[in-house]
Parts: C-alpha cells; structure tokens; sequence
C-alpha cells in the first residue's frame, strides 16, 4: 500500500508549476505531507509486529516516536492544504479533509498519552485506531480510482461523500 501511495506521488517530484497544478504555491507542505505519510504508513506497520515488541521495547519506542513525529508532520502539513488549495475544489471538501487530518492527529496523540501513563491496553486500542486513519484516506482514494466510483459524477460530488463515509467508517470501528 505504501509503494502504491508514493508511486502515485512521483509526478509531484518534479517541483514543475505543470506537475504540482493548484499544488505550486504549496509545494513543501504538499512533499512534507507525502513524504511523512510514507513514513507512518511504514513505522505504523511494523510497531504492530508483535516479534518487535517482545524482542525490544527500546526499539519498539524508537519506531513509535518515529510514527509519531510522521503523523505530527504529515498531518500539519494535510491541514495546511486542506485551509488553503482544498478550497479550490469546493468548501465541503476542504472541511472534511480538516476534520480527517484533525481526527488523525488526536488519535495519535491519544495513543501516545496512554503509552505515556502506561496503560499499555488502551495505547494499543489508540493506535489500531490512529493507523485506521492512516491508512483510509489511501483507501478511499484507491476506491474513487475505481472506474465505477468516477463515473458516479464530478471529483467534487464524490469525494466528499467518499471521504466523509470513509471517516464514518472509521468512526465505527473505534468503537
């Protein structure tokens, strides 16, 4: 899933007003959410190995700062796109990725505060929650590639019901 994301991102590389469209003027918060997004999509997944976990705590800790530092970047960078080129498409679209990006860092931190007081069962429970919205915004992405999904009507009258019933969904599953 992580090479799919960032193999989908490569054009955005090039830094070129023609590759980055609506994206130019906020090119560095757009490779800092990229690029931190991969991170936490890679550290997110190995923290869940449970071999790590019993082989080394430090390690495990490392991995987890690294995790957190990836979504406080990517997530910052995500709200500053969302407050400013996501308005191009429409005011729906860039509220839904605000709250998405806000419920990202919160079940993040959420986590992190309870590995802190060491209650080890709901930092678990936080964490499954916090990598389910890092990784359903590439899923709903993934879907509205779907030729059936595009079809439905513009990029504006899907994404925000496919954005807001992928965050239902995860809303669901934290329960």
């Amino acid at each position: 899933m992580t090479w799919l994301f960032m193999h989908g991102a490569d054009h955005y590389l090039q830094m070129t007003p023609e590759a980055l469209g609506r994206y130019f003027p906020q090119r560095w918060f757009l490779i800092a959410h990229i690029t931190a997004g991969g991170g936490a999509l890679i550290s997110g997944i190995i923290q869940f190995w449970p071999k790590l976990r019993t082989y080394s705590w430090k390690i495990h800790r490392v991995i987890g700062y690294l995790y957190l530092l990836s979504i406080l970047v990517s997530s910052i960078s995500a709200l500053m796109l969302a407050s400013t080129t996501a308005y191009a498409v429409n005011w729906a679209y860039a509220f839904t990725l605000q709250i998405w990006a806000s419920v990202w860092i919160s079940t993040t931190f959420i986590a992190f505060y309870t590995a802190m007081r060491k209650q080890f069962k709901l930092h678990k429970e936080w964490m499954i929650r916090s990598y389910l919205v890092t990784v359903a915004f590439l899923i709903s992405g993934f879907i509205y590639k779907i030729p059936f999904i595009q079809q439905l009507g513009s990029f504006e009258e899907v994404t925000v019901p496919l954005f807001g019933w992928g965050g239902q969904c995860h809303f669901i599953l934290m329960k």
